[in-house]
Parts: C-alpha cells; structure tokens; sequence
C-alpha cells in the first residue's frame, strides 16, 4: 500500500506537461527526470479547459509524461501539485476535491514501470464525466495553453 509521505514520481497528462503553462508555474527548474509514459485503466476527458482523467477500463491508457522531482525539491513540487489540482491530502475520497492524488503504475516506452503519483478526478465530478463527458479516444491531450512567456 502506497502512504501518503512516499516520495514517487508524478505522472502528468495535462496542463503539466513540458511545455504547457502549469508546467512553468510549478515545475520548471525542479526536475530531476522526464521521460514520456503512459498508464492503463484510466479514461482521459476533454476540460474546459483542461483534462480530466477518470478511473476507466483495464484496457483503457493516457499518455503523459512522469515527473521526477529534484529530490531538494520534491515536497514543494508536491504541495505546489496539491494546491493546484484541489487536493487535500488526508481527505476522505469524495470529500470535496476537485482531484484525488492516488499511486498507479506508469509503463515506459521501453516497457518499464514505476509506481507514481497521478491526480485523477474526484467525486462527483468523475461521476459526472463518465454520463456527460467527452472521452479522448487516443488518450492524448494536445495541449490548448496559450503560449510560453520567458521566464
């Protein structure tokens, strides 16, 4: 069982990726590693906005990317996350957040794994994208940010 304090990588599939504004806000400057993955049994859903991923079929994969924070980083890397993607750690599950950081299995292209962290959807709003939301066939969000501004 994975516990909250466990330092793991982050997987990403949305507005956190390289590249994108949360990325730059959040991220830039405090990783160690990014390399592209994927995981399986999650649906990706269209925003507004931005994506949202649900708990979904065995079959079903998002592509993103896993995160490693420099390791004198990663508990600002990680609080920074929470506040941004609503999570309150130590929360019940379907308490109010707007997502919910939970441990999966991110497959690299090479077939590896590693635990990490992803935010998925919390209650009720997967609810709601599982009868009224737009699924991402391919998994793939293409990114819909306005560009990057030095800095």
């Amino acid at each position: 069982m994975t516990t909250e304090a466990e330092r793991l990588p982050f997987f990403v599939y949305g507005t956190l990726r390289p590249g994108e504004a949360n990325y730059g806000r959040t991220l830039r400057g405090r990783t160690a590693a990014e390399e592209p993955a994927r995981i399986t049994g999650a649906l990706l859903y269209e925003g507004p906005g931005y994506p949202y991923a649900t708990a979904g079929p065995a079959d079903a994969v998002v592509h993103g990317t896993l995160i490693h924070p420099r390791p004198a980083d990663y508990e600002a890397v990680r609080s920074a996350l929470d506040l941004l993607e609503g999570y309150t750690p130590g929360t019940p599950v379907g308490a109010g957040n707007l997502y919910e950081r939970v441990a999966t299995e991110a497959v690299r292209p090479d077939g590896r794994t590693a635990r990490a962290w992803v935010y998925l959807a919390g209650e009720p709003l997967a609810t709601r994208l599982r009868t009224t939301g737009t699924p991402l066939a391919d998994g793939r969000w293409t990114g819909r940010t306005a560009p990057q501004t030095p800095g």
